[in-house]
């Protein structure tokens, strides 16, 4: 995960970043641990011509691998974060001398113990480090297999209670390694969508921190209790709670299931385009966050993943990969997770997976992130005449999601314009800009000729609905889970969990009709077709074309600027605003009772 300049007065915490993608820096550099290893022996087991050889060979060689980790696992910060070759035979090696230690430690633990003094919490540093490292994999490929790989490390940890030491050593830099492992725990727990683990591990980690300020006088205190306020606002995101017969809340995955899109049925003629590359991009002012995902960037990159396999089968131990076993073939399209890039950072990335595109093959970008506005009426209206989206703020920033460049001659630096993509254009592009100013990228120009299709979100919603701006956009909401959507905007907050089932079967019905309409227009533009063979952008198509339909009926939902748009536009009569997708909308809300929210009459008009 990338992220670029902060904003000064924005209340963040130093620790969040290292929780993600970047690597902790590696401390300064001291004598190897093996230089001190015989001195140890003798310390604990008197005189050196006392201790066997095959010993002193064991705690030698243990030594010789901790440092060559070590070594290797700091090198991975200076990997580039771009291109998806270049750190492979680096991690490889690092995964190699990971898997030999722990395999080492195991089969070694009793002459470690008595001849090199091996602690607990040494191992659970190990089996952490092993954690991160699949969890960085899982960042580079985007296959969630690896995250039941990272989960099963750190699970091991909190099971086998390998930091239950560290609070009686007068040593706050331990106990600050325990509080940052579960602090990682939890960043997996929630891509895993774990929110029960999730809450048992916020619970132990307030304890951990309440006892951590205790005993030490630190001053990072304000920045661990952030870190705690910033999972308990991402855990309650959701506006709408499905619930069990008992009360409990069901966990709902909103990955790419196997039933997920619609089917193409035979006879559908579409592209043969497979989505390979996506840049994921947030900068929402006061949006809820955690780390550096905020809810936005959380919702699309879910809606980008298939359900996690769990390779733990192929292994010896839970968690223990090697190298060869690994998948050779990815299911989920190679994701970069950019959180308020610079420009600079932005088009690096942007070039670096437009270089590596393979044939056949699409980029998608989406945007969340404030608008950033014209400034009166330019005497032409160009790609760089309508503003844009401000990927990065390190200025003063106005409240409110606009920001507007008065008595300014130029124009904000980081505001990404629709003419900046246009060199991308040469290549299948697929855009969902969530943002207040959106519809600059409706004045699209298509120079290349090859497939291009923009999603754009409302720029204005009703004031009568209630604002969940700091929760996430509505808009991406729709495209991740349409049905709890759908629920929000008719007023409910919680549903049982078998009329759950029961919507989301009949949700299925009417993105199948849907993917009919869309197959069968016949002044369809191509571009939608030629995307509309890979599942993923098959997905997103139906959910934005229900989403828009939706809208369109709901009677607070009555501006233009209420609604989403697109480039190139849809025939509304085929698609929108088609009768049949407004008759299924009306029996979806008669099936949750909430028929009175949404028009009737449209339908009487066609």
């Amino acid at each position: 995960m990338v992220r670029g300049a902060r904003q000064p007065q924005q209340p963040r915490s130093r620790l969040a970043p290292r929780l993600t993608g970047t690597v902790e820096k590696p401390p300064r550099k001291r004598k190897s641990r093996t230089e001190f290893a015989l001195k140890e022996i003798m310390s604990s087991g008197g005189a050196e011509d006392d201790i066997p050889q095959g010993e002193r060979k064991t705690v030698t060689d243990f030594c010789y691998l901790l440092d060559k980790s070590k070594q290797l696992f700091n090198g991975l910060r200076d990997l580039p974060q771009y291109g998806q070759k270049q750190w492979q035979s680096y991690f490889g090696r690092t995964f190699d001398v990971y898997t030999k230690l722990w395999k080492f430690q195991q089969q070694h633990r009793q002459v470690l113990d008595n001849r090199y003094g091996l602690k607990r919490w040494q191992i659970g540093e190990i089996a952490s480090k092993i954690g991160q490292l699949y969890y960085h994999y899982y960042l580079r490929t985007s296959e969630t297999s690896y995250l039941n790989e990272a989960f099963s490390f750190y699970s091991a940890i909190r099971q086998r209670s390998y930091y239950s030491q560290v609070n009686k050593e007068d040593r706050p830099e331990l106990v600050v390694k325990k509080l940052r492992y579960y602090a990682r725990f939890i960043v997996v727990c929630l891509l895993l969508n774990k929110m029960d683990v999730v809450k048992d591990l916020v619970k132990e980690l307030s304890d951990e921190i309440e006892d951590y300020t205790h005993r030490f006088n630190t001053e990072d205190q304000v920045e661990w209790n952030l870190v705690l306020q910033e999972v308990a606002a991402f855990i309650e995101a959701d506006p709408v709670m499905v619930l069990n017969d008992d009360n409990t809340i069901v966990i709902t995955s909103n990955r790419l299931a196997e039933t997920g899109a619609p089917l193409l049925e035979q006879g559908m003629i579409v592209g043969q385009l497979s989505l390979a590359d996506a840049l994921i991009i947030g900068n929402c002012n006061n949006q809820v966050k955690f780390s550096e995902l905020t809810v936005d960037m959380f919702r699309m990159l879910q809606a980008l993943e298939r359900e996690p396999m769990n390779l733990a089968s192929q292994m010896n131990k839970p968690g223990m990969q090697e190298s060869a076993d690994k998948p050779t073939r990815r299911e989920n399209p190679h994701k970069y997770l950019l959180y308020k890039p610079t420009f600079s950072q932005l088009y690096t990335f942007l070039a670096a997976s437009f270089k590596e595109l393979p044939a056949n093959s699409v980029l998608l970008i989406y945007l969340s992130a404030t608008g950033v506005f014209p400034t009166g009426r330019a005497d032409s209206e160009g790609p760089y005449d309508f503003g844009g989206v401000l990927t990065n703020s390190n200025r003063d920033i106005i409240n409110g999601d606009a920001i507007h460049k008065r008595n300014q001659s130029h124009k904000e630096m980081h505001c990404l314009h629709p003419g900046d993509l246009y060199p991308f254009t040469r290549k299948p592009l697929f855009i969902i800009v969530d943002s207040s100013n959106s519809v600059a990228y409706k004045n699209f120009t298509n120079l290349f000729g090859q497939p291009l299709v923009c999603l754009l979100s409302p720029t204005a919603y009703p004031k009568a609905l209630q604002d969940q701006s700091q929760r996430g956009s509505l808009f991406t909401l729709f495209l991740n889970n349409p049905l709890m959507a759908f629920l929000f905007v008719s007023g409910l907050s919680s549903m049982r969990r078998g009329l759950w089932e029961k919507c989301q079967e009949y949700l299925r019905k009417i993105n199948r009709d849907i993917a009919q309409l869309l197959t069968h227009s016949r002044s369809i533009d191509q571009a939608f077709l030629q995307f509309f063979g890979d599942e993923f952008l098959r997905l997103l198509l139906t959910r934005f074309i229900f989403c828009s339909a939706t809208m369109r009926m709901h009677k607070i939902f009555r501006e233009t600027r209420n609604y989403p748009e697109s480039y190139p536009q849809l025939p509304r009569d085929e698609t929108v605003e088609n009768p049949h997708l407004q008759k299924h909308i009306l029996e979806l809300a008669s099936i949750l009772d909430v028929r009175n929210v949404f028009l009737e009459s449209t339908i009487d008009d066609y």
